[in-house]
């Protein structure tokens, strides 16, 4: 029997009734039946958390991925209404059964984090190549189109040069690909925004000549605010931690500058608690991300940006519900009435 909602529909705000077939939407009533399970409150395209590692282990030197940890905390993330992911590293290959369930959030995987052999140092979850080029197309054909790259590591030491990066970027470009970069110095930001990679995870200490860059490129930021936010106020004094501050600070001043010259500006949380995108909107809101534009991070636009529909005729059957509208009251984000998740009520 096919679904109907009914409610605000969201970004464009017109009340309408939505129904539900299999898995996709339409906005003409069909001639069987249908169960209302929603009637009024605020439709949203399902939440999206476009930087989570879940299944990530103990904190070892030599980290392993837990097939039952991911689960478990991919079933958090949708939980919270967040109906797709987006993983830019994992530990390992993503267990069939969770990628297949019906009631699993729709995921979009970027395979392994790989460090440049030049980088001075490496973490256990690193995957360190002398042919950063080869593996990165390697990765983006094994996986959703995705690559993930460490454009820097330790704060002493030089960032990928940005030769290697843009030869990286236009093999996977022709390859139909794109590539994300782990950036937390001024000079491996820069690196990666000269270079037009397709995504920014973190910008610490970003170097205000790359919202330029980024906006030519059409480069999106994602600054993972929830998670910096929780670790920067916790480092000792040091020369090490003093560049951390500062260079969360500036991340969240770029997240304002960014948005005005253009950039697109995404939701992600990177780390535990995991479906905790709503946090990760705040953050945004908090740094002067206009509150529709914090929203759409992590929901339509960040849905546009990895390629899934929104609550358009024929789309996708993702529906968060919420009594509220966040565009007014963000905070309702944490507290959704209905989950629809590939056309089945989830809550």
């Amino acid at each position: 029997m096919a679904l109907h909602l009914r409610g605000t529909v969201l970004p464009g705000g017109a009340v309408r009734d939505l129904w539900i077939l299999g898995d996709r939407i339409t906005f003409d009533r069909p001639h069987d039946p249908a169960n209302t399970v929603v009637d009024g409150g605020f439709l949203l395209p399902g939440l999206v958390d476009v930087h989570t590692h879940p299944g990530g282990g103990d904190d070892s030197d030599a980290p392993r991925f837990d097939a039952d940890l991911f689960a478990e905390q991919v079933a958090a993330h949708r939980d919270a209404g967040t109906t797709a992911l987006r993983f830019p590293g994992l530990l390992g290959e993503v267990p069939a059964p969770s990628r297949e369930a019906p009631d699993s959030p729709r995921m979009i995987t970027a395979g392994r984090w790989l460090a440049w052999a030049g980088l001075s140092k490496s973490a256990g979850f690193h995957t360190v190549t002398d042919d950063l080029v080869a593996y990165a197309v390697a990765e983006t054909k094994a996986n959703d189109g995705w690559c993930k790259l460490m454009g820097d590591w330790d704060f002493e030491a030089a960032p990928v040069p940005y030769e290697l990066l843009r030869a990286v970027v236009g093999a996977v470009h022709a390859a139909g690909g794109r590539v994300a970069v782990h950036c937390q110095s001024a000079e491996g930001v820069l690196g990666a925004a000269r270079a037009g990679v397709d995504s920014v995870e973190h910008g610490m200490g970003m170097p205000e000549e790359c919202v330029g860059l980024m906006a030519a490129h059409g480069t999106v930021y994602v600054p993972t605010l929830t998670a910096f936010a929780r670790s920067a106020p916790k480092i000792k004094p040091s020369p090490r931690g003093t560049l951390w501050q500062e260079g969360h600070r500036t991340m969240v001043r770029r997240v304002r500058e960014a948005h005005d010259a253009g950039v697109t500006v995404l939701a992600g949380t990177d780390s535990a608690p995991f479906g905790n995108v709503a946090t990760e909107v705040e953050h945004l809101i908090a740094a002067g991300l206009p509150t529709e534009a914090a929203v759409g991070a992590a929901s339509w636009t960040a849905r546009d940006f990895l390629g899934l529909s929104g609550l358009t005729e024929g789309g996708l059957a993702d529906v968060t519900v919420y009594a509220a509208d966040p565009r007014r009251e963000p905070g309702v984000l944490r507290h959704p009435r209905r989950i629809v998740l590939r056309g089945r009520v989830i809550r």
